[in-house]
């Protein structure tokens, strides 16, 4: 098997899994251990192929849901008649190995001098590679102020709930969109230029936004804070479609 080899060319490997941890009924978190990986970047992601014994592949690419010096993981959601997710979700096992291909990309990542302050928005299990940001920004000793509003379903839908709600210096707000416990005092609904108004710094502070969800929250959420006198420079995107991963 060709490895990566050489920085700047990126060839297939093989990866171990060393974890599987399960986030909420339908994500898990898997850790993986390749033998040739030159290091990534907060907000990076990844190519995962799987070969059928028939010798027909399948390609998805995954948000690395590690900060930069941690294992490499991705966050995958199973998705109901998937090719790949269902496998990855339910089948995969510590010891066993994957291929991938990365890390890739360079436009939708942080490092701590790009400053802030930080607005992160996630749909669903686009909180992936935000949770690197977040987790690069504790690593990294950045005092940059940060702000993560994410929209989940339900509360239970809610990934890396345990770790999110530890805070970590950085403010989470979440928005419920289905349903919500007894009691909730938290925001319900999706997101709106009024919920956007309150939650967000204000553009007067240059804020740096991160945005990654499906199409629709990510298109109504980047014209809400452009609304709010965002410069459209400063708001970076990342959509996923159907197929389960970015």
């Amino acid at each position: 098997m060709e490895t990566t080899a050489v920085r700047g060319r990126l060839t297939w490997q093989v990866a171990t899994v060393t974890s599987v941890t399960p986030e909420t009924g339908s994500v898990v978190t898997i850790t993986l251990d390749p033998p040739d990986w030159l290091g990534h970047r907060a907000g990076q992601h990844l190519d995962v192929r799987l070969t059928a014994d028939d010798g027909y592949t399948a390609e998805r690419s995954y948000s690395i849901a590690s900060a930069p010096g941690e294992p490499v993981a991705i966050t995958v959601e199973r998705l109901e008649g998937g090719e790949v997710s269902p496998y990855l979700t339910e089948d995969l096992r510590a010891g066993d190995e994957l291929e991938l291909r990365g890390p890739i990309g360079g436009y939708f990542v942080w490092e701590p001098a790009d400053g802030g302050p930080l607005i992160l928005l996630a749909g669903g299990s686009g909180v992936v590679p935000l949770r690197a940001i977040l987790r690069h920004r504790r690593r990294s000793g950045s005092e940059v102020p940060a702000r993560l509003l994410y929209s989940a379903r339900t509360l239970p839908d809610v990934i890396y709930r345990g770790e999110l709600d530890q805070g970590h210096d950085a403010q989470v707000i979440y928005t419920l969109t289905r349903s919500h416990p007894l009691g909730w005092t938290g925001h319900t609904g999706r997101i709106s230029q009024a919920l956007l108004a309150e939650a967000a710094w204000a553009a007067e502070a240059n804020p740096l936004a991160f945005i990654c969800g499906p199409t629709s929250f990510v298109e109504t959420a980047a014209a809400g804070l452009v609304g709010l006198g965002y410069r459209p420079e400063r708001v970076k995107t990342e959509r996923f479609g159907a197929t389960g991963g970015r």
